[in-house]
């Protein structure tokens, strides 16, 4: 299964609006990340930081890179881009994240 995991970061102060909204997460928008492929999204805040952490646990045919060019996927960028560091498009500033270290339940050794 392909894991794709990256970094953003949050404006100060909208940690509870960063979780209403998500809470909030619009249905057309979970079945435009479910159609792409997304079997797992999971987003972590380090309150110090207030960086985002990402990962995305994907089916081996999926279309994630095609996201971008959804509307809705265009409307949610538009209006998430108030609370988080976001690029011209809106579309938020992402650093893709390299894998180190995992470790498997029953595996003898760790990658």
């Amino acid at each position: 299964m392909p894991i794709q995991a990256l970094r953003m970061t949050l404006h100060a102060g909208q940690e509870d609006e960063y979780r209403r909204r998500h809470d909030e997460l619009w249905p057309e928008l979970a079945t435009a990340l479910a159609d792409a492929g997304i079997e797992e999204y999971r987003i972590f805040l380090d309150p110090r930081s207030l960086h985002l952490f990402a990962i995305m646990y994907l089916r081996e045919a999926h279309s994630v890179d095609q996201l971008s060019a959804l509307p809705v996927m265009k409307r949610w960028w538009a209006y998430m881009a108030d609370i988080m560091d976001s690029a011209a498009d809106n579309s938020p500033v992402s650093i893709p994240l390299e894998e180190v270290f995992t470790f498997l339940s029953g595996e003898t050794a760790c990658k």
